[in-house]
């Protein structure tokens, strides 16, 4: 029977003009969340538990808030009016909030209590209800009663893809909607001109400006050159399309589509006038450039790193000010906690001996290369042209923020004797979640886990029959500058000598308010002017020559390609083992650590296509557009090219540990962001999982807990304010107002340097205080270390390279503020190897001179005293200003991760943890 919830007269009402606002968005990345209803369905025949299945009962997963994405009109209605939640749309929410008052007394039995039982299969009792979609004979989708979780499974491929298709369609089909229109720059036109609305199709647009031709050519291609994967691929998207558009036609006929389509004026609450359009092959590439451009694109910021360079040159010279530069920028910094720890080298990215090509802009000529043109109404107001200046800065930099960790121990260190793993993806926190669960059994496709919503033929980060994976962002430079030399006029270059025309794409966009989204009507002309070496990106002179930079990354028209790596993990038949698992990650071109566990082995594997630059070629900074320095091999009809072989990258089996928070890969492997320094979130994995290993016996309640406790920690607290606190105590403290805070830091010292709740639910910090004094000095003693001996103009232009702080409160990474995930980049390496210099300790590349009171040990207590007196001074509403979440001066809440409800359904906030959105935690006991 459909799933679908019985029509009552709230289905038929035409909602008010007067309804709030709540799909309004309020962060750059809004994604309007559209949610399907829980339906009430038959409870099918017993599904006995899975003979394919080695966990052993030890596989566990969470993601919040819930799988069902669903809500008609009325539900919406209700949850706005009354709090009323859909069944399934936020049960995974409280246990996985609940983790960070309650690991410390995890048990092994308890695991499930903060996650869910991953094992396949149902039990005959936890059948909630069963499915034939489309009447189809050849697949069955089964929910579970605990979380409402399709098991889809079929006796033929085409069913099996056409039930996870349809399955899609019933948890996510607005959400999948709203991505399509995303990844085409057309979400305005789709959900509403809200300010952040403008920013986020701005930011992928900029980035993946695509005709339709070019993405139909990338699904040609990526089936073209994959043999019969690529036309098992091809024929999976297919099926699993045709399930999505007959879960349209069923739910457009039987009226319990998403009431979003309603509020956004698709679709008439009345008459069931309007049209939900179907989905093609195309809309997939779309949707995968937006989520391949969030989490898998590393690279960039080679302007702004050309700028900050030329801001050294400009204060201490050409050849010392290189060397400041560099010690900022830490390529290779030999106190960075890295991934793959054994001594191996993986050398890329590293500075050439003698660089070559390079087109350095010259002083006061760069100007960014506008996007939006034509702007009408709504458009023209000051939070749309904010929104775009910040879209803009988020494309252009090399920060990739907020994505994922993870911690895997081989069996060699555990109780049990078998490999351990807890890990999973920082996605942000949405309503319903960007990631969906499921689990698929069919010909050759036999998993379970997180797909994203739209892409989910196949499982993308979870498990296997024996085997289960997961990824974070690694960020390796895979972009690179180009500049390109004008001729005849601003939209001419030269390509090998001839002047070519530039290629104009653009998209128009306009909007109306609608119940959903008030916005007042406006319009604009997004328009991007692309080279054979990418779209431009900045105008500037070098040499006084005019030129256009340009930006060229390998996944650029290529975003298809990685669906053959996700069919491989996906088959049981190809991964057997840990090599298995790595030659799949090989034929993913996106830039992820990934990280494989099974009963016997541990494995790790840098994915993407790393381009063979030119000899000499420095990728840090732009090069001349010329044939001496583009990529080897280099084609621009497809932008294919050679690419570093599989050795060359980070890579290792059985290590006797893993962890990766966003840290570096591998030593002479550089990352494209900067901050790969002494202190890294990553420190905080690594040195409680360090510990674990070398005490033995590791369990998994043990691992999570290492995990937990990483995720309430301060890293400025853990790793730098004890030397911040040994500068300050080289000699007594008088001033009071000091020494009150120098006592109250200490003791949130000695207690953990957590960001933990009194007790469970009182929104309250231990340690409130001394929370509210770091918050407040970081970035004043930040500023006053360094500005004084680096200039305001350098000081300013390496900011823009790497911002100063990241703590909970701040607005930052993919979704804006409360989104859980920091302290990824931030100057703590700085001060740490600076702090450290002036106390006289050994530092291992460090810093060309000591900025902290200009080395003098008791001038640089006596600014720190003086900043922190300030600090202390400033009150819970000056630190936490407030926003359209908290009120001022409310911490905790400031802190605070909400799902974001840009779509009908609300949720309440949780206590602040920095934590996989999804996450597994596997310990197999057998193997095939």
């Amino acid at each position: 029977m459909p799933r679908r919830t019985p029509r009552t007269t709230l289905d038929r009402l035409r909602t008010s003009r007067r309804f709030p606002g709540f799909l309004k968005t309020a962060s750059i990345c809004v994604l309007v969340a559209g949610l399907l209803s829980p339906l009430t369905q038959q409870a099918a025949a017993a599904t006995a538990a899975a003979p394919n299945d080695y966990c052993g009962g030890q596989c566990s997963d969470i993601l919040p808030p819930g799988e069902n994405g669903n809500a008609t009109l009325a539900q919406i209605l209700l949850n706005q009016a009354f709090g009323t939640q859909p069944s399934h749309a936020e049960d995974q929410l409280g246990p996985y909030a609940n983790l960070a008052t309650g690991y410390s007394g995890l048990t092994d039995s308890t695991v499930n209590t903060f996650f869910n039982d991953a094992s396949f299969g149902v039990p005959s009792d936890q059948v909630a209800s069963s499915e034939k979609p489309g009447g189809r004979g050849d697949v069955t989708i089964v929910r579970d009663k605990k979380s409402g979780v399709p098991h889809i499974t079929g006796t033929t491929r085409y069913g099996t893809e056409y039930g996870a298709g349809y399955a899609a369609a019933e948890d996510r089909l607005w959400l999948m909607d709203v991505f399509r229109h995303v990844g085409r720059g057309q979400l305005t036109s789709f959900a509403g001109g809200a300010a952040a609305n403008q920013g986020l199709e701005q930011q992928f647009y900029r980035n993946a400006p695509y005709t339709e031709a070019d993405l139909q050519a990338q699904i040609d291609k990526a089936v073209a050159d994959n043999g019969a994967r690529g036309q098992q691929a091809l024929a999976d998207v297919k099926a699993y399309l045709d399930g999505v558009n007959a879960y349209i036609d069923a739910s457009d006929s039987g009226r319990y589509f998403p009431g979003e389509y309603v509020l956004t004026g698709h679709k008439d609450a009345i008459t069931n006038a309007g049209t939900i359009e179907h989905f093609k092959v195309t809309d997939l590439v779309a949707l995968a450039s937006v989520i391949g451009s969030l989490f898998g694109s590393g690279g960039g910021g080679e302007v702004n790193n050309a700028l900050s360079l030329l801001a050294a040159q400009q204060k201490y010279g050409v050849e010392e000010g290189t060397k400041v530069w560099e010690s900022f920028r830490e390529r290779n910094d030999p106190e960075a906690v890295l991934t793959v720890h054994d001594g191996q080298s993986f050398p890329y990215g590293g500075k050439p001996a003698d660089a070559k090509g390079e087109a350095l802009p010259d002083a006061g000529s760069v100007t960014q290369e506008p996007l939006v043109y034509d702007r009408t109404g709504s458009a023209t107001t000051t939070a749309a042209k904010n929104a775009s200046a910040t879209a803009a800065k988020t494309t252009l930099g090399s920060a990739r923020r907020g994505m994922s960790n993870a911690l895997v121990v081989s069996g060699k260190y555990t109780a049990s004797g078998h490999p351990i793993a807890v890990f999973g993806p920082q996605t942000g926190y949405f309503a319903p979640q960007l990631l969906m669960l499921q689990e698929i059994q069919g010909p050759g496709i036999s998993a379970r886990g997180a797909s994203f919503a739209g892409l989910s033929m196949y499982v993308e980060l979870g498990r296997g029959q024996d085997y289960s994976w997961s990824a974070t962002t690694s960020g390796q430079d895979i972009i690179d500058t180009y500049a390109v030399e004008l001729c005849q006029d601003d939209h001419h270059y030269l390509y090998h000598g001839a002047c070519t025309a530039m290629d104009e794409v653009e998209q128009k966009n306009s909007w109306s308010p609608t119940t959903a989204d008030s916005t007042p009507a406006g319009s604009y002309t997004m328009r991007v002017w692309r080279t054979k070496y990418g779209p431009v990106e900045y105008r500037a002179t070098v040499g006084g020559k005019k030129v256009a930079y340009t930006t060229l990354r390998s996944s650029y028209l290529h975003e298809a390609d990685s669906i053959i790596g996700f069919q491989m993990l996906n088959d049981p038949g190809f991964v057997k083992g840990p090599q298995d698992f790595q030659a799949a990650a090989q034929h993913i071109n996106f830039t992820f650590n990934w990280f494989y566990a099974d009963s016997q082995h541990t494995a790790y594997y840098n994915s993407g296509d790393n381009p063979v630059r030119a000899s000499g070629v420095d990728a840090e900074f732009p090069v001349w557009a010329l044939p001496a320095y583009e990529w080897r091999n280099w084609d621009p009809a497809t932008n294919t090219a050679d690419y570093t072989p599989a050795s060359a990258h980070p890579g290792s089996v059985d290590q006797d540990y893993y962890v990766s928070w966003n840290n570096k890969q591998a030593k002479d492997y550089t990352t494209a962001s900067w901050g790969d320094g002494s202190v890294h979130r990553g420190n905080l994995l690594e040195d409680r999982v360090k510990k674990l290993v070398a005490a033995g016996g590791v369990t998994r309640t043990k691992l999570v807990q290492a995990m937990a406790d990483a995720a309430l920690a301060d890293l400025r607290a853990e790793d730098v304010l004890p030397k911040l606190l040994k500068v300050i105590d080289s000699s007594t403290v008088t001033d009071s107002t000091a020494a009150a805070a120098v006592a109250k830091l200490k003791a949130w010292v000695n207690a953990g340097a957590k960001r933990t709740e009194t007790s469970a639910g009182s929104h309250t910090y231990a340690d409130a205080d001394a929370i509210r004094i770091l918050d407040a000095w970081w970035p004043l003693l930040v500023k006053a270390e360094f500005e004084p001996g680096l200039g305001s103009d350098l000081y300013n232009a390496f900011t823009n390279n790497l911002s100063v702080d990241e703590a909970p409160s701040a607005g930052h990474g993919p979704t804006g503020s409360h989104a859980g995930s920091s302290f990824q980049y931030g100057w703590w390496s700085y001060v740490d190897k600076d702090i450290r210099a002036v106390l006289g300790e050994n530092v291992r590349g460090g810093l060309t001179e000591k900025y902290c009171g200009g080395g003098s040990l008791s001038a640089c207590r006596d600014m720190l005293i003086s900043t922190l007196d300030q600090a202390a001074g400033m009150t819970a509403a000056q630190v936490y200003p407030g926003d359209d979440q908290c009120s001022a001066g409310d911490q905790w809440c400031a802190d605070s991760i909400v799902q974001r409800t840009l779509g009908g359904i609300k949720h309440g906030k949780i206590s602040w943890q920095n934590r996989p959105t999804f996450q597994q935690v596997v310990e197999y006991t057998s193997h095939r």
